[in-house]
Parts: structure tokens; sequence; C-alpha cells
């Protein structure tokens, strides 16, 4: 285990922990006896995972502080429909595009495409990510347990493609990802397999601002097929590519966070990473 991935254990757990016992407001010195560390460690450690303190953490991720990010986004899409703007017309600069396989690629299953996979140590534990010469197919958090099935339903998806491990080409794309090693404008390019409907939910997504969140309902307004907010829920599950498509800005209308493909606990830390890193 490299440090940056035990840093983010002791992290999470200690999200986890303040989270469960919010209301006794446990101090700095328990919750790094919780986790196992010394308190000046641990203090350390966690703030510069977060750019804050863990009391300060916690507020991002509270139904209150929360209710009133899904207000801000929904101001935000009706002032985009009020100047005629689709969710395709891109109201936020993200850097990443993304593209659909073609109909008869997707029969196909990748036949004659190259595809390296790496593991890679992110501030969110350990991630799997598989590239193509066209961008991105898939992304997905992991532990030991998971790395395994990650490549199965890689090679379950692209059945017919060339799958081989190269971590000299996927890091180089987790280090534009995390670290923002890259001086160009270009955009960071995304390959997705998936239905019409699925496309547009994804598209959606990435309308979502870093250190925002949104609901259900909104995604389903904003692709212009309200009553379909269960469709979405499920085209949101079905996100095959972790962060760079940010399901995790999805919560329910009433500030829960709800749960994640990835772990509710890693939804957390993701949400309240962002929140801090755009406050600070």
């Amino acid at each position: 285990m490299t440090q940056e991935t035990y840093n983010y254990e002791k992290i999470a757990k200690a999200i986890e922990f303040i989270v469960a016992n919010a209301k006794e407001q446990p101090s700095l010195f328990e919750v790094a006896e919780e986790v196992g560390i010394s308190q000046f460690h641990f203090q350390r450690t966690f703030t510069e995972w977060a750019g804050v303190s863990p009391k300060k953490f916690l507020q991002y991720i509270t139904t209150g502080y929360l209710k009133g990010k899904i207000k801000e986004t929904s101001n935000l899409i009706e002032l985009a429909e009020s100047a005629g703007l689709s969710s395709q017309s891109r109201v936020y600069d993200h850097f990443i595009s993304i593209e659909a396989v073609t109909p008869q690629e997707f029969k196909t299953s990748g036949k004659g495409l190259d595809i390296f996979y790496g593991f890679h140590d992110t501030p969110f534990g350990e991630c799997f990510l598989a590239v193509t010469a066209r961008g991105i197919c898939a992304m997905a958090f992991v532990d030991a347990t998971t790395k395994d099935e990650q490549l199965i339903l890689l090679a379950k998806k692209w059945h017919y493609a060339s799958i081989k491990p190269d971590v000299s080409v996927t890091g180089k794309y987790i280090a534009r990802i995390f670290q923002g090693d890259s001086n160009s404008v270009e955009k960071l390019p995304l390959l997705v397999q998936g239905t019409n409907f699925q496309l547009k939910v994804w598209e959606a997504l990435l309308n979502i601002p870093n250190g925002a969140v949104t609901t259900y309902q909104q995604i389903a307004r904003s692709i212009g097929n309200p009553g379909a907010v269960r469709a979405v829920g499920t085209a949101v599950g079905d996100n095959p590519i972790a962060y760079l498509i940010p399901c995790h800005r999805v919560i329910r209308k009433e500030g829960v966070l709800g749960e994640y493909r990835w772990g509710s606990l890693r939804k957390k830390a993701l949400i309240g990473w962002e929140a801090a890193r755009l406050e600070a």
C-alpha cells in the first residue's frame, strides 16, 4: 500500500467517525485516536488533503449546507434556460469531451480497438483506469477485492478489443486528472458505450460545476424529460467513468447524499473535498 492510499484510508475512517458522532462533536484527539495515528500527524494529513480542518470539512457534507448548494445549482440551470442554453451547450468550462461509440462499434464490442489499463493512487484511494486512442473508456475506484472485478467488466463490455496493462499510458491521464499536469486547453476525451438516454444524462452530469451538487429531479428537467427521475437515477448509477463524469454530485432533494456506486463514504469524501477546495 502506498502512502497516498494509506492516508486516504485513514482520512475516510476519520470522516466516517466524525459523521457518525457529529452530535457529540468529537475532539481532534478523539478522532486521531479512532484512526490510530497521533493528533499532530492526523491534523497535518487531513489538512493537506482537504485544505481545511476536519471540523470545517464536516460542514460541507451536512444536510443544511447541501440544501443551499442544491438551490444554487437550480438557479444556475434556470439562468441557462432563460438564456436559451441546453445542457449540451456546455455552460461550464470543464475541459472534458464525451463521445459515444457508433451502433456498429457497439455491436462489435471494441473489435480492432487497443485498450490499455492500469491501477493508480488518487486522493480518494486506488483507481482503475482504461484508455484508448480516442479517450478514457473506464474509470473506477477499487480496493484489493474489486481489482479483478473491474478487469472482468472491461473485458465483458469491450469483448473483442485488445486489452493490455500499461501504466505508462494510463499514468499520463492520471496526472492530468488529479494533479492538473497539463498546460494546454486540450479537452480530456471520454469514449463510452451507452443508449441515447444514458448519454444525455452523462452529458448533463458534466455540466455540474466543481463543488456544486444537484438532484435527480434537476437532471431529469435539464434533459427535457422531467418525468424520468427513476430512469435518470438508473443512468447515473450506470456511469462507466467515475469522478470525471461526476455522478457523485447528484444527491437527494432532501439534502441527503444517498448511495454511490463506489461507496457512500467515498461520496462524502468527494463532495466535501470539492466544496472545501472551492471555498479555499
